[in-house]
């Protein structure tokens, strides 16, 4: 097998990674540039169950936990937290074995990651927060809020499906090839530069391969988890994502959503909503404004517009 065969399989296929290369999505920059993060006002790291968890708080307002891909780290909201910041206080975690977080001694588990993140917040202080998850961070928010919905507000599950069969089969063998294997073809990809330029120790990056590699080969399905949640929930792809549109409807479906008709006055209206976006892949949407934008917009609490009787009556 090439290098560039092997770094295409990486790049591509992994179930829960997400490049951390926004050059795709450069339509979008022009769209926050007026706009600049708020200044992190508190980081640190929180030991929880084994694993010292980095977090970084930066804003004001109601908390929104925001939770990265796979591979990645914080800052993959680079381009898009303006818009998570504007009136938010954010509480961002580098995930287990990612970034600034030691891989630790335990498995990386679905699970144990969300309940982890629950023990977190309240930590930290909070007593619920709204949640964002992308892609691997989807999965870690879909379990959080299954196991401690007390602690959620809202959810929004981002490129995330809810079962291993959501992905596109061809992906699925190039999933089970994630290991330690790959770790020195993948020295000049932005998934390695990015976690060297933070990770206490670099010599885990094989690890966390392996330990990522563990995790997508398992026959996840986390059914369950979605009957648990009580919570509004939003969920958001890209019409070209690696998760089959089938599954994003089957997902909505769960929630009970696009079951039926939602009625003149909105009266048999779901509480859950589902956008699928345009022009956008599995490795752009995190990067979106548009994304972003809609998810604020959804947990700030919605914005319905006007029906077509409002209208007339005016």
């Amino acid at each position: 097998m090439s290098k560039m065969t092997l770094i295409s399989m990486i790049a591509t296929a992994a179930a829960f990674l997400a490049a951390s290369d926004i050059s795709g999505a450069g339509s979008a920059a022009p769209m926050i540039e007026e706009k600049k993060a708020a200044p992190v006002v508190r980081k640190g790291s929180l030991p929880v169950n084994g694993i010292d968890y980095y977090y970084e708080i930066r804003g004001e307002g109601e908390p929104l936990l925001l939770l990265h891909g796979g591979l990645g780290q914080i800052e993959m909201f680079a381009p898009v937290m303006p818009i998570f910041s504007d009136h938010r206080q954010i509480i961002a975690v580098d995930l287990q074995g990612h970034g600034r977080t030691p891989l630790g001694k335990r498995p990386i588990e679905l699970p144990a990651i969300g309940a982890d993140l629950a023990i977190l917040v309240k930590e930290l202080g909070y007593d619920k927060v709204d949640v964002f998850g992308y892609s691997f961070g989807g999965g870690v928010a879909l379990n959080m809020a299954a196991n401690a919905p007390d602690r959620v507000r809202r959810l929004v599950i981002l490129s995330a499906p809810y079962a291993q069969n959501g992905f596109f089969p061809e992906m699925l063998p190039q999933q089970a090839a994630v290991g330690a294997g790959m770790a020195e073809m993948m020295k000049a990809t932005p998934m390695f530069l990015s976690y060297k330029a933070v990770a206490p120790d670099v010599s885990e990056f094989p690890k966390l391969l392996d330990a990522m590699g563990a995790l997508m080969r398992e026959p996840i399905d986390n059914s369950d988890a979605v009957a648990k949640l009580t919570m509004p929930v939003m969920l958001i792809y890209g019409d070209a994502d690696m998760i089959r549109p089938e599954h994003m409807i089957d997902f909505y479906h769960k929630l009970g959503g696009g079951l039926r008709d939602a009625g003149w006055m909105r009266e048999n209206m779901s509480k859950n909503r589902l956008a699928i976006l345009p022009d956008l892949t599995h490795y752009e949407t995190f990067a979106s404004p548009v994304m972003a934008t809609m998810a604020m917009t959804f947990l700030d609490g919605g914005d319905k517009p006007p029906n077509w009787a409002e209208q007339v009556g005016k």
